[in-house]
């Protein structure tokens, strides 16, 4: 007999409301589920991220980059229009959270099942500053603290699921007038995979990236080449068994912008990567794959 099965899904990324507590709305509380203000890339929409992906190393930290809790944040009205300039002006700036945002998450990402009675607790400060020459600069640090219940498979010989989740990360913009840098690095505590005991346990973590790209603008279009190299030591909690990494990246691209409306991008990637869980407990793989992605933005 054959038979045919269907699965459908439904979810929610963005689902909030924001509360100024201040006519200038320089006080304001987000509540809902909206995105976790940990990390510069991440915080970043897919139309000013220049790279088709968010790196490993930060983004490991809150699976898409949203969760279901309260965000305070704050920035006088100055700085809030420098937030919008730098999306506006296509300098690709990560949009307004605040200079400094606090907030208190399930922890379990979004669209997840909470899976223990715990919190977590995030706080991040950034900077937009402006020299004389009109050079931007963002810096940021940023960090959460939490317990993170895994999902383990049967294979698995540990009986622990509840870990500590706790991280710190510092990140740098130098935005591309014409040339640019962009870089952010975390450290922290996780649950990881150990091929040797087949058991999740208790490890460190560490990585991050650097990207360095030039601009090239006209008033009929936009052209940004750039070059990024990302590494990533630690587990990945949102997978099964808190599957370990080891992730050497290079990417090659160049974002093409015609239009505010649309723009295609070229990405060509030199990966050298280890993920390993219970189920494949050996896994050491290395390639390369060149990636094209045509964008409408609305």
């Amino acid at each position: 007999n054959v038979s045919n099965s269907f699965q459908h899904s439904f979810q929610i990324r963005d689902a909030y409301f924001d509360l100024a507590v201040d006519s200038k709305k320089e006080f304001r509380f987000r509540v809902g589920q909206s995105k976790v203000p940990y990390g510069f890339e991440n915080m970043q929409s897919s139309q000013n991220r220049l790279s088709l992906d968010r790196v490993d190393a930060l983004n490991s930290s809150v699976a898409n980059e949203r969760d279901l809790g309260v965000m305070f944040y704050w920035a006088n009205a100055n700085i809030r229009e420098r937030f919008a300039f730098l999306v506006k002006s296509g300098l690709k700036g990560s949009g307004d959270y605040g200079v400094f945002g606090l907030g208190i998450y399930n922890g379990q990402t979004a669209n997840k099942a909470e899976l223990n009675n715990n919190s977590h607790l995030v706080a991040r400060l950034t900077y937009p500053f402006v020299f004389k020459n009109g050079q931007y600069v963002e810096a940021s640090i940023q960090g959460y603290t939490g317990k993170y219940t895994i999902e383990k498979d049967a294979a698995n010989k540990g009986t622990q699921t509840l870990f500590d989740d706790r991280r710190a990360a510092a990140s740098l913009v130098i935005y591309p007038q014409p040339f640019g840098f962009q870089a952010e690095y975390n450290v922290g505590q996780g649950p990881e995979f150990d091929p040797t005991t087949m058991t999740t346990q208790q490890k460190k973590l560490w990585g991050g990236y650097a990207q360095v790209m030039y601009r090239y603008k006209n008033p009929k279009h936009q052209l940004i080449p750039f070059a990024k190299y990302q590494y990533y030591h630690g587990g990945k909690k949102q997978e099964i068994d808190a599957r370990r990494y080891v992730v050497n990246d290079m990417e090659l691209g160049v974002e093409w912008q015609w239009k505010d409306y649309f723009e295609l991008t070229a990405l060509y990637t030199i990966s050298d990567r280890v993920f390993e869980d219970s189920k494949l407990s050996q896994n050491h793989q290395k390639g390369s794959l060149l990636r094209l992605q045509a964008q409408f933005n609305f």
